[in-house]
């Protein structure tokens, strides 16, 4: 688990990928901990060590058989339920797999927001409208489905939704598919963002 702690009024929860808290993981926090926020990332795969970008198959097969998005999806929920009355302000901001249990929990009462990255699974639960502000981001291509047919559906919902050049994984500066710009600009949206809200 990474835990940062700035004193602030305002916690981040960021939910990791199928790879686990990885140098990205540990790097982006760090990052957001620079903005005085408090942040917390817990490890959600609770096997020691992540999973490297070679071994995708592996991790994603993990997720689907060991994990799963109803289980994490309950672990976040008791981690904003745990932390609810020692913060002003509660954010998740989730990648992946993260952004699509992001996307599960805007429907909580005391989350004031939430930030999903290529959170492809959202197609999945696009019938779900958000109790709280919610930024999501894509990549302009995905393999799995149509980027614009999702956002179209989404784009119904009073949701702040941005395309970036890049593909899945653009934000990540430890991965061939990072996308230095398109990260830049993702993430100056995504502290506008909480600072708005």
């Amino acid at each position: 688990m990474i835990q940062i702690n700035k004193k602030s009024d305002t916690i981040i929860i960021v939910i990791h990928e199928i790879y686990g808290i990885n140098q990205h993981m540990q790097s982006f926090c760090e990052l957001l901990s620079t903005y005085s926020f408090d942040v917390i990332c817990p490890d959600l795969l609770e096997r020691g060590a992540s999973f490297d970008y070679s071994q995708e198959e592996v991790a994603y097969h993990n997720f689907t058989e060991n994990i799963g998005f109803a289980d994490i999806c309950h672990k976040i929920k008791d981690i904003v339920s745990a932390v609810k009355n020692e913060y002003q302000k509660i954010f998740i901001v989730g990648f992946s797999v993260g952004a699509t249990v992001a996307w599960l929990c805007s429907e909580e009462d005391c989350v004031d927001g939430i930030v999903g990255y290529y959170g492809s699974r959202i197609r999945n639960y696009a019938e779900l409208t958000p109790k709280c502000p919610s930024i999501l981001f894509f990549p302009q291509e995905e393999q799995s489905f149509n980027v614009d047919e999702l956002i179209s559906v989404l784009d119904k919902k009073n949701i702040e939704i941005h395309k970036f050049n890049g593909k899945h994984g653009f934000s990540d500066s430890y991965s061939p598919k990072y996308n230095v710009i398109s990260a830049q600009k993702a993430f100056s949206k995504m502290v506008d963002f909480i600072m708005k809200h």
